[in-house]
């Protein structure tokens, strides 16, 4: 083959400098093998050293698991309590007070004697209206006679008919001042009856409201003492129309008699927290209701037996209204936000959400969800801070906090 038709090739340059190379493409080199050292070096630390970007484990929560059951519904309102019967006892005829007849404080009966009022004029006043009666009956005695005389004479004309006439209008005035002496006489007793001053009615006497040595019965009549019945209080409340209108319908119609009976029953809540042992009865309503707030004022009676409660107390009436399936939980697990009141539930695969509730009345640190919770569902007590919705955590029950100790 002739040389002019092949091409000579040059050889392949090498990839590492040659030994001929300058110093400046050696140095290079040796660097380029420095880091691709370096590189691989940081990948076998990473793969040598397992987890050591591990999740922390997931936050330890409190919850309660919740259980619907049948709950008496009550609403709690002040009131406050009225004797059921009052009366004011009052000085009748005027003079000084000379004797208090009974304690205070104490139970009287009706008619008992509780003051005495000096009777000298009382006395002075009777004596003079029996004195009046004598003389009426003596002039009535004497027109009779006259007139008794008058008739047989007239009968034989030995008098004329006007003088018979004149002896009898003699005898009908006679009778007519009579009568108004014997009145005057009544009113005179009634009066001198006025000065033993007694109770009309039985019940607890208070504090007398004067004392011996007083001037009673000037134009007005003196208010001495008060007398309250509190075998049975009154016990008056308000409630908004709307919710008396509920009311009376499930008093008048509702679906069971037992839920009715229920309520109309009224319990009281003392100052000290206490609930007094005899439940009272819802009495009526008012007839109209306050144009201004929209509120209707209720009347219950409450049995007082053993005398705890007086009148003019104020006290916190619990009412019953009716039965539905709630669920109870510590107060502290309810939260409160723009949307409303909620709750801070755990599902299954042990996620926070949050869960809109309806709640019902407040009783001795908890609250009744009457809707938005089923039987069953977790509901965070404990560790809001470390739970927010839709965070994971670790859920344990929750134990309630033990009753302090009473030292004696």
């Amino acid at each position: 083959m002739p040389a002019s038709t092949h091409r000579l090739r040059a050889p392949a340059r090498p990839f590492f400098p040659t030994p001929t190379s300058t110093p400046t493409a050696r140095w290079l080199a040796l660097g380029l093998l420095g880091l691709l050292g370096l590189a691989l070096s940081g990948c076998s630390e990473t793969a040598s050293a397992p987890g050591a970007a591990a999740a922390p484990p997931a936050p330890e929560v409190a919850v309660i698991e919740v259980q619907s059951a049948a709950t008496a519904l009550t609403v709690e309102l002040p009131g406050r309590l009225e004797a059921q019967r009052t009366a004011q006892v009052r000085a009748r005829t005027s003079g000084i007070v000379q004797q208090r007849l009974f304690t205070e404080g104490s139970q009287v009966r009706a008619g008992q004697v509780l003051f005495r009022i000096d009777p000298s004029s009382a006395d002075a006043a009777l004596a003079s209206a029996r004195a009046q009666q004598s003389r009426a009956e003596a002039q009535l005695s004497q027109a009779r006679s006259v007139l008794e005389r008058n008739r047989p004479l007239a009968a034989e004309q030995a008098i004329s008919q006007q003088e018979l006439v004149n002896a009898e209008i003699g005898l009908k005035l006679a009778q007519a001042e009579l009568e108004q002496a014997q009145a005057a006489v009544q009113t005179a007793r009634i009066q001198r009856s006025h000065a033993d001053v007694t109770a009309p009615i039985a019940g607890r006497v208070g504090r007398a409201l004067v004392s011996e040595g007083a001037l009673v019965g000037q134009g007005d009549a003196t208010p001495m003492a008060l007398i309250q019945q509190t075998d049975s209080l009154y016990v008056n409340f308000t409630r908004s129309a709307t919710e008396v209108l509920a009311l009376q319908r499930a008093l008048q119609g509702g679906q069971q008699q037992r839920a009715s009976a229920a309520a109309a029953q009224v319990t009281l809540v003392l100052e000290d927290g206490s609930l007094h042992p005899h439940p009272g009865r819802l009495l009526f309503t008012d007839l109209n209701a306050d144009p201004s707030s929209g509120q209707v004022t209720l009347r219950a009676v409450v049995p007082n037996p053993d005398g705890l409660l007086m009148p003019g107390l104020f006290v916190r009436v619990r009412l019953a209204q009716t039965q539905a399936a709630a669920v109870a939980l510590p107060l502290q697990a309810l939260q409160h936000g723009p949307a409303g009141a909620h709750v801070l539930i755990v599902d299954a695969s042990d996620q926070v959400a949050m869960r809109p509730v309806q709640v019902g009345p407040t009783e001795r640190g908890q609250v009744l969800v009457l809707s938005g919770l089923a039987s069953g569902e977790r509901v965070l007590v404990e560790g809001f801070q470390r739970a927010a919705p839709g965070a994971t955590v670790r859920p344990v029950p929750w134990q309630a906090p033990a009753a302090p100790a009473t030292s004696r």
